[in-house]
């Protein structure tokens, strides 16, 4: 029996550092994990450009994307500009894959950040899962999933994959840090999970072809981890100064994200941080750009306060601040941005 069509997973180099072991993780498997890192601002408009394909092939492409965009706070505009965020080719000869959301944008403009070089079923959609952040449920290191590694490795050596071994072990067998991951209950209908056989575990498990967005695709996307409809398109951008006192914010109901926008004159080291006794996360986006993810926090400053501090070229900066607890946390903080 031939082996299936298999997404080849594009991964920054940085990310594969800490492959680990498979774990048994708390509550059981995870499912449509999304690496920390990967997500663009909420609201976000990503721009699409074709680097190829038919009529047809983009037509489809542009209908599975809407599978995303239709449950969750991101939209894709196909006017094909030459910096778009998502670049698409269509080459047969090199499978199916994209990067992995923000990472798109450390990919030159000349080059294409998503391959359809096959348009089976879901295969569009699952791609777009890519781009928005989505990693493959199997990459989780809470997975579970008993490899039967050498059976793996013969099938995906033959036709219509041809992988080395060093290819399998990346694509199928890599594993996330636990710390580099969100995720919920493991769903073996979601459209980002694998379909293997029961001759590639040695429990004799066996998972499906998931042609659209399960229940819990849908829902993992538009919930407080990745893109919920919490209001249209971006927030209004609240000017910070370099060196200013910080100003004062808050998070007035659930779900609320603000934007901060500050200038960086010169290049060099700036810290931004928050202050007070609300939980609150904080990314940081640039430069020049509202959906360019350079850094993000949780609690590295005073108490549960984020802070980053990076090295910046001069330029334009967005800072989003949530509450920790998105689905429902509220609370008063501070912000503000100097440099160092």
């Amino acid at each position: 029996m031939a082996a299936p069509k298999c997404c080849f997973d594009r991964i920054l180099p940085r990310d594969l550092l800490r492959p680990q072991a498979t774990l048994a993780g708390p509550g059981g498997r995870t499912r449509a994990i999304s690496p920390k890192g990967k997500t663009w601002i909420n609201g976000s408009t990503l721009r699409v450009r074709f680097m190829g394909g038919t009529a047809a092939e983009q037509a489809r492409t542009r209908e599975q994307a809407g599978w995303w965009s239709a449950v969750c706070n991101l939209k894709f505009d196909f006017g094909n500009a030459p910096e778009a965020e998502i670049r698409i080719s269509y080459d047969g000869n090199d499978g199916a894959w994209s990067m992995l959301g923000t990472d798109a944008r450390s990919i030159p403009f000349n080059q294409a950040t998503m391959n359809l070089g096959f348009m089976d079923g879901g295969t569009a959609a699952h791609e777009f899962g890519h781009a928005i952040g989505l990693a493959h449920e199997h990459s989780s290191p809470a997975g579970g999933i008993q490899w039967n590694e050498q059976a793996v490795i013969r099938s995906l050596a033959g036709p219509p994959n041809f992988w080395d071994e060093a290819t399998t072990r990346h694509n199928v067998f890599f594993k996330y840090g636990m710390d580099q991951i969100n995720g919920t209950q493991f769903d073996p209908d979601s459209i980002m999970l694998y379909a293997f056989p029961a001759e590639w575990t040695l429990n004799g498990v066996a998972t499906h072809a998931n042609e659209v967005l399960s229940a819990l695709d849908r829902e993992f996307v538009a919930g407080a981890r990745m893109y919920p409809k919490t209001q249209p398109g971006l927030p209004a951008a609240t000017p910070l100064t370099v060196g200013a006192s910080r100003i004062s914010a808050s998070i007035g109901k659930a779900g609320e994200e603000d934007l901060f926008r500050f200038h960086a004159d010169t290049n060099g080291v700036y810290v931004i941080e928050t202050m007070g006794i609300t939980d609150v996360y904080m990314k940081l986006f640039g430069p020049n750009s509202a959906t360019a993810l350079l850094a993000e926090d949780d609690d590295s400053g005073f108490g549960l306060n984020p802070r980053i501090s990076a090295p910046l070229l001069a330029g334009d900066y967005f800072v989003q601040v949530r509450h920790y607890d998105r689905s429902g946390g509220t609370g008063r903080y501070s912000v503000g941005v100097k440099r160092r």
